[in-house]
């Protein structure tokens, strides 16, 4: 995780449990990720808007989702 955080331009960053979920919250000056990622099961949509709602102030639909096994991740431009 420490290559991966030297690597991005991002100057916040938050690791949170949501239940068997581990959520990685960043934020850099254009955008912000929210990483989901569970080692049971997949990433539902409500845990996802969970996640938006109470890091964010933007909704799903402003915001562009990748689903993967038991993975999801999640990107916000800023607008400028």
């Amino acid at each position: 995780m420490h290559n991966q955080l030297a690597a991005t331009d991002a100057n916040l960053v938050k690791v949170y449990s949501l239940g068997n979920i581990i959520v990685i919250y960043t934020k850099a000056p254009t955008h912000e990720e929210i990483l989901l990622k569970s080692d049971q099961r997949n990433i539902r949509d409500d845990e996802i808007e969970f996640a938006l709602k109470n890091l964010t102030s933007v909704t799903p639909k402003q915001a562009e989702v990748i689903h993967s096994n038991r993975l999801a991740e999640v990107s916000i431009k800023q607008l400028a």
